[in-house]
């Protein structure tokens, strides 16, 4: 056994420990048909990503998994890996060459993916090295990328099997589209935000009797027009009728007849359908089914045609009048409002607060938009998704989250899988030029909507390879598709993909077969439906089974305030500088001892000083054992050595630390961490090192002391290692042990005949007498140097006996010079007086304390209290405080009002009978 340093340093360990492990390839797993595999795959972190407290909290838990079943004998398997990020990835690099005045069509594709690809081997592995910091004990020999030319197939396999099964398709369908990025994006991808802005009235002159009057001169005159509102003027150019709910007796006359489109002059019918609210505006709506969602279904239910009239960076097209055209669409909003209100059309201006889509990445404003883009037809794969959550082979945890999936896979909808980028899984389709079937929506004028196209006759052909020639014209004029496919068409794949699927040779089959299904994923909510839906959706069509067991659900970390934490709001805690403050056990465990399953994670600096200070409380108590243990007595099996053990003590620490070992395994099965962190601190820090500890340096030479204190450390190191990787390994490789690591010892063995709650409930007594004492002397100020005289009270013999056989305990521990116990004693004159179940304690203070005059003190501070606790309670009663501060604040004050609360309750317990 080597000396421990007198501190603690996280840096030095860390470094050394980590090299160790991955030089002695601990963190590896192949197929071992003798083991039970347990398999987790990282949700892989963008290449673009920096390690920040999400991520944090979403490795560390998966680490203590894989720790934890390692140790449990399982053969487990952390697969490794890294998303290529498309929009991310792009804008990143986007940025970079934009400093040297370029943009990507100056480079044109080939020279700007090679850009991106070298910015990817630059900086694409630096959240791996952050991730290593972190302590990840991933198999990194495994690690994947998804643009790796295997994993590259896989995409390309996938898109073209589904395409053959008509689950894939092109069609002309409204999307969310970015201007800024220039890309289709998901409906998950186009976050909602509530937005001030104004609903337009605008008038629509109705189709003039006469011919007389032209359409482009008509004013305003009463009943020559309709009113209708809307939030965005600038897409009217491209209106294709107007529309009323048929129940709405306010227009049934007007239902059939035609208006004049303003300032474009065409004709446009006014039609009824059930979709329109006639609550909102005037109850009559325009319909551009090339800018809205809801306009698009009614236009296909009415059979119309559409006019797009934006580019794809958000300038107004060709498709609108002269005076329009190439205006960002904001400029071509106050032009049109503008020549509106010359010409009278314009009634009014409200304001108006309403949800608007925004870009994920750039946060731009989403322009919904028609476009030709392919898709997948999820309702098609969403069944068996369905079914191997509703019966239980896919469990979700939190339970709540299996309703939200549910819900969700109700309502499915196409998925836009194509992207407007470069970066990423180019389509594998070629087009025929020569069939000229392909339509390009920003150049044409009006569009018929049709929900499919038909591949073959629009000369278009899934291949991953360029075909040469077209099957249906025989033409060479081909091309291939110039999108790429949406990153998390490659992630959907990963379970499966990253253990080579589909082309696989016989090592490779052992291993997927072997692996797959993986036991759990690891995330977070918002990603349940980009994500975690369209996994289980493709492992239960490729590979025919589920992609994992289970789904554990974490919260979001926020600040102390419950704030979500961003860079703009300046509340972002580095988790790379809270391990070279603290340490990288200490921000493990503290993180996760506030991990409430499913539960936010309310973050401050100062909270992962209790992880710090537990971290050195593990090194002075295993400082203390190792500096006094004789490791020729210690080598000894602890069943064997059983009828040795004779004090309440030793067989007390026994009995809970078996205890704590079944409720932190419990909690680990059932991912309740913080359960699991929380139990064992109690165990290590309040009952091996408070008392155990205390208790054993009167015997500290004795054989059974020795052994149960190296027994208690060792295994404790060990049920400690999942949370706290670094500081048990230094720890455990001092202590006299066979094996490697302590990564891959074994998980400390449950002997349940060591459990004894007759002993506990014994020691519980002691505990509560010495903890009273304690109390007195401290509400007292009775100096720690003073012994003080002590008479225990009680009406059982049992309880009279136990505390006369243990008084030693008593008297080492409460400084007692004094100690009478015995049944209905009497109390003695100035003394403080605790009462506990079984047993009333008195103490004198006459001669230890000026009673007096503390008893005045102790009277004062309980009216300071009492202040603070009344002002404390207006607070709570106050409906504006409820209402407007934030949980964290208001559970942080009623957390104080309790504690005000208990604080006066012993201070006037102290005071009873003086």
């Amino acid at each position: 056994m080597n000396d421990i340093p007198s501190k603690y340093n996280p840096k030095e360990t860390e470094e050394k420990w980590y090299q160790f492990w991955e030089e002695n390839n601990l963190f590896h797993a192949q197929v071992n048909p003798q083991k039970k595999p347990y398999c987790i795959v990282i949700p892989p972190p963008n290449i673009t990503g920096i390690l920040h407290m999400g991520h944090a909290l979403n490795n560390t838990i998966q680490d203590i998994l894989v720790r934890f079943y390692r140790m449990q004998g399982a053969n487990a398997l952390w697969m490794p890996g890294t998303d290529h990020a498309g929009i991310a990835t792009q804008n990143v690099v986007e940025k970079e060459i934009y400093q040297e005045g370029l943009s990507r069509q100056d480079l044109g594709r080939e020279k700007f993916l090679e850009r991106v690809w070298q910015w990817k081997e630059k900086y694409g592995s630096t959240i791996i090295t952050q991730l290593k910091k972190l302590g990840c004990c991933c198999d990194w020999v495994r690690t994947r990328f998804t643009m790796d030319e295997q994993y590259s197939t896989s995409v390309s396999e996938v898109f073209i099997q589904l395409a053959q099964q008509d689950l894939i398709y092109k069609a002309n369908y409204i999307i969310n589209w970015c201007p800024r990025c220039q890309t289709a994006l998901s409906d998950e991808e186009s976050q909602h935000k509530e937005v001030s802005g104004k609903l337009y009235y605008i008038k629509y002159p109705l189709k003039p009797v006469s011919q007389a009057e032209p359409a482009d001169q008509l004013t305003s005159r009463p009943a020559d027009y309709i009113i209708v509102a809307t939030t965005r003027p600038e897409t009217m150019l491209g209106d294709q009728a107007l529309a009323v709910n048929p129940r709405d007796k306010r227009y049934k006359k007007l239902i059939g007849q035609s208006v004049i489109l303003p300032l474009v002059n065409e004709e446009i019918p006014l039609i009824a359908d059930s979709a329109v609210d006639p609550k909102f505006g005037t109850g009559i709506v325009k319909v551009t089914p090339a800018h809205d969602p809801n306009d698009f279904e009614i236009a296909q239910r009415h059979k119309l045609t559409a006019k797009v009239v934006m580019n794809p960076d958000g300038t107004m097209s060709q498709n609108v009048p002269l005076d329009y055209r190439e205006l960002d669409r904001f400029e071509a909003r106050e032009a049109i409002l503008e020549d509106l209100q010359e010409r009278g059309l314009l009634e009014k201006v409200e304001q108006h607060l309403h949800s608007v889509g925004h870009c994920y990445r750039c946060h731009t404003m989403v322009e919904p938009y028609l476009s030709e883009q392919w898709f997948v037809d999820l309702p098609k794969l969403g069944k068996q998704a369905t079914d191997v959550v509703t019966k239980g082979k896919i469990r979700f945890y939190p339970q709540r989250w299996r309703k939200v999936y549910l819900n969700w896979m109700k309502n499915l909808r196409g998925w836009c899988i194509s992207r407007q980028i470069w970066w990423g899984h180019r389509i594998p389709a070629w087009y025929c030029i020569d069939c000229k079937k392909t339509y390009d929506f920003f150049r044409q004028g009006k569009v018929l909507l049709s929900e499919k196209i038909n591949l073959l006759e629009a000369g278009i052909i899934v291949a991953e390879q360029n075909p040469n020639f077209c099957p249906k014209c025989g033409g060479t004029n081909i091309r291939q598709d110039e999108d790429v496919l949406d990153t998390w068409f490659s992630s959907w794949l990963w379970p499966f993909a990253t253990f080579g699927w589909p082309v696989l040779d016989k090592e490779e089959k052992q291993e997927l077969n072997y692996f797959y299904p993986t036991d759990v994923l690891v995330t977070a909510q918002e990603i349940i439906f980009f994500w975690v839906a369209r996994m289980i959706m493709a492992g239960m069509y490729f590979m025919k089974e589920i992609p994992f067991r289970d789904v554990y659900i974490h919260g979001t970390v926020r600040d102390i305030t419950g704030t979500k934490m961003s860079k703009s709001l300046g509340n972002i805690i580095d988790p790379l500088e809270i391990i070279t403050q603290y340490g990288c056990d200490a921000l493990r465990f503290s993180i996760i001892s506030l991990v409430a399953t499913g539960q936010d994670v309310f973050l401050s600096r100062e909270r992962f000083e209790s992880g710090r200070n537990f971290a050195n409380k593990i090194w002075n108590a295993s400082r203390f054992i190792l500096s006094n243990l004789d490791k020729q007595k210690v080598g000894v099996d602890l069943c064997l050595f059983a009828n040795s053990i004779t004090e309440l003590k030793d067989k007390w620490i026994l009995s809970r630390f078996y205890q704590t070992l079944d409720s932190v395994t419990k909690a680990l099965k059932n991912y309740r961490f913080n359960d699991a962190a929380k139990t064992a601190y109690e165990f290590f820090w309040h009952e091996f090192c408070d008392w155990y500890i205390e208790l054993a340096k009167k015997t500290i030479s004795s054989d059974p002391t020795q052994v149960i204190l190296y027994k208690m450390l060792e295994k404790s190191l060990r049920m400690l290692h999942p949370v706290m990787p670094f500081i048990t390994e230094e720890l455990w490789q001092n202590l006299p042990h066979a094996g490697k690591s302590i990564m891959v010892s074994n998980w400390p063995h449950l002997q349940k005949q060591f459990i004894d709650k007759k002993i506990d409930r014994q020691m519980e007594l002691i505990i509560s007498c010495i903890t009273a004492i304690r109390n007195i002397r401290s509400v007292w100020e009775i100096s720690p140097a003073a012994k003080v005289k002590v008479k225990i009270s009680t009406g059982k013999a049992a309880v009279e006996k136990l505390l006369k056989s243990h008084s030693a305990y008593l008297q080492d521990l409460a400084k007692i010079e004094d100690l009478e116990i015995g049944q209905n004693l009497k109390r003695p004159k100035s003394s403080a007086v605790a009462v506990i179940p079984n047993a009333e304690i008195f103490v004198c203070l006459a001669g230890a304390i000026d009673v007096e005059k503390e008893a005045a003190r102790l009277k004062q501070k309980i009216k300071d209290l009492e202040n603070i606790l009344r002002n404390s309670a207006k607070k709570l009663n106050n409906k504006q405080f409820l209402t407007r501060a934030p949980e964290a604040v208001i559970r942080q004050t009623k957390e104080k009002n309790a504690q005000l609360k208990e604080s006066i309750r012993k201070l006037k317990d102290n005071l009873k009978g003086f």
